[in-house]
């Protein structure tokens, strides 16, 4: 680790965020391959609670003086927590942490009536954003992703959000589904829109490793033709208000996702929580730690250092990587001191790499910042290839 010290240099720390898991869900779908444990009782809402705010107390000193930018609670189905459960959360981060006067709090939020009927009590929490996980609104494409909830369902909760007093919210939606065309993609992203979400989030389904479809996929549509939704899905939004600021996120002006840009500017993050994950930057080294990811387990040792499920000083070469596998699906050019400050590298440390991915039309470098090309966000992965380490 010595070698890795002396590469690395930090004079002004990134932006600093806090990310709180919530492991528990009604039903894991099939295609899910996050940290989610389906219910069977009443979710340990006291318990969980104690356990996070144990969990934070113990990573303080790694953040001390720094200023919290944004808080994301994620899951899992957060949403099916308690609203006492966030107001007493939100009150203990607050008094162990220094947050920014006009910090965004997103919360993670299912359609369902449970949860839908409990966005007002949220709000008046302090959380004010939303990140609904519509996914589709045809009950047809829901069923055949294994959603609990149905088409009427999301309709319920995309109105529900600003009729609940969030001015900003997020919905999330899919497209590339099993037996979805070109047509009903347009029809899920054009309801979307009747709500004038202030924020979209527009993916494409993926096959992840170790999950239900992995195992058993299902059928669907060629990446050719995914393509050809994600254009509609650009042409759609680009004559309207909407900001294409990352390659998956769409958003009105004011309302980016300040922790989601952080997270993909390479800023850091502590996470706290079953399986959550952390990225803190010292003056020279980057450190990663994970939690648990067993919620039972968790619990009984969130109050020690069992809690940890791994740590690791990032080697420079893995920083830079991480660096533009993040940053590389941001839509707007990268400043390049925004590269040496969040990676404590100079820019030459890649720009052989930059050089070659420019003269594939891969991305533009101008010695002042970089930019994917339109190519390049198509082939993402083959641009990203480029900078694994050796």
């Amino acid at each position: 680790m010595g070698n890795e010290k002396n590469e690395l240099a930090f004079y002004n720390l990134p932006p600093l965020s806090l990310y709180v898991h919530i492991p528990w869900c009604e039903k894991k779908c099939p295609y899910c391959d996050f940290n989610s444990h389906a219910l069977t009782d009443e979710p340990p809402e006291r318990q969980y609670l104690d356990a996070l705010l144990a969990d934070l107390d113990q990573e303080l000193p790694g953040v001390w003086g720094r200023r919290v930018h944004s808080i994301f609670i994620g899951g899992g189905t957060p949403s099916l927590m308690s609203p006492e459960f966030f107001q007493s959360l939100l009150s203990g981060i607050r008094a162990r942490l220094s947050c920014l006067p006009d910090i965004e709090i997103t919360l993670e939020a299912n359609p369902g009536s449970s949860e839908v009927d409990k966005f007002k009590a949220f709000k008046d929490t302090g959380i004010n954003r939303l990140s609904i996980g519509v996914q589709s609104f045809n009950s047809r494409l829901l069923r055949a992703i294994g959603r609990v909830h149905d088409g009427e369902a999301a309709l319920q909760a995309a109105a529900a959000a600003p009729t609940a007093g969030f001015e900003n919210f997020n919905l999330d939606l899919m497209y590339g589904l099993p037996n979805q065309d070109q047509k009903l993609a347009v029809q899920d992203l054009r309801t979307a829109l009747s709500f004038d979400p202030p924020h979209l989030s527009y993916y494409q389904l993926t096959i992840e490793p170790n999950t239900f479809f992995c195992k058993y996929p299902p059928q669907l549509p060629d990446e050719d033709e995914c393509w050809q939704m994600q254009l509609k899905a650009e042409a759609t939004l680009g004559d309207g208000e909407y900001r294409h600021y990352e390659i998956s996120a769409y958003a009105k002006e004011k309302n980016v996702c300040k922790h989601n840009l952080n997270y993909w500017r390479f800023g850091d993050y502590l996470g706290i929580g079953a399986g959550a994950h952390s990225k803190i930057s010292m003056s020279d080294r980057v450190i990663r730690t994970w939690k648990l990811k067993n919620p039972s387990e968790y619990l009984s040792k969130a109050h020690g250092k069992e809690r940890i499920g791994g740590r690791k000083s990032v080697p420079a070469e893995e920083i830079r990587f991480e660096f533009m596998l993040n940053a590389l699906r941001l839509t707007e050019p990268i400043p390049i001191p925004l590269f040496q400050q969040h990676t404590g590298q100079s820019i030459a440390s890649v720009k052989t790499q930059l050089e070659k991915a420019q003269e594939d039309d891969l991305l533009e470098f101008d010695g002042k910042s970089i930019a994917t090309t339109h190519r390049g966000q198509r082939f993402l992965n083959e641009l990203l290839q480029r900078f694994l380490p050796n």
